[in-house]
């Protein structure tokens, strides 16, 4: 992990306690990567609640409750699946706010054709607020596009935490 990403993964937790708020990640590409960076942070124990890898299509609908239709009419790499699966985490964990990460990290297409790169990101709050973004990377470097995947995140989750 570059050094950016960790002082901006310190920034989240330490607003996240200073607004008193649990976190959540529900994370597929990013397979926990994101879940490690923040608990990484000293003291990430008092707002990171912990993590959820939902890899595989099944894992997103059985355990973050993914509806099958937003599988089958958007795929997995979708704003709509990111969304729900951001919910899925609240809900499942009883966290305040959760960050949701799915994309094609490469280095080939998904299995619906999602070019590599192709990522969403969404955060929501206990409260109904929502946030998201669509990432298309032009790198074909694994690492370098969940790295980025991550930066963007903790850009997008900064920045809903400065609205709490």
């Amino acid at each position: 992990m570059t050094p950016n990403l960790a002082e901006q993964a310190k920034r989240v937790i330490t607003l996240a306690g200073a607004k008193n708020v649990w976190l959540v990640t529900a994370e597929s590409c990013t397979a926990g990567l994101l879940a490690t960076l923040l608990a990484d942070v000293p003291g990430a124990g008092e707002t990171f609640h912990g993590g959820i890898v939902a890899y595989s299509k099944a894992c997103k609908r059985t355990v973050l409750e993914v509806p099958e239709l937003f599988l089958e009419k958007y795929t997995a790499v979708s704003r709509e699946v990111a969304e729900a699966m951001a919910t899925g985490a609240l809900k499942l964990c009883g966290a305040d706010i959760a960050i949701a990460i799915t994309g094609v990290a490469g280095p080939e297409p998904d299995e619906d054709g999602n070019p590599v790169g192709l990522a969403y990101v969404a955060c929501a709050t206990r409260a109904g607020q929502q946030r998201q973004i669509r990432l298309q990377l032009r790198d074909t470097d694994r690492s370098r596009n969940r790295e980025r995947m991550m930066e963007e995140g903790l850009k997008l989750l900064e920045g809903l935490l400065d609205e709490q």
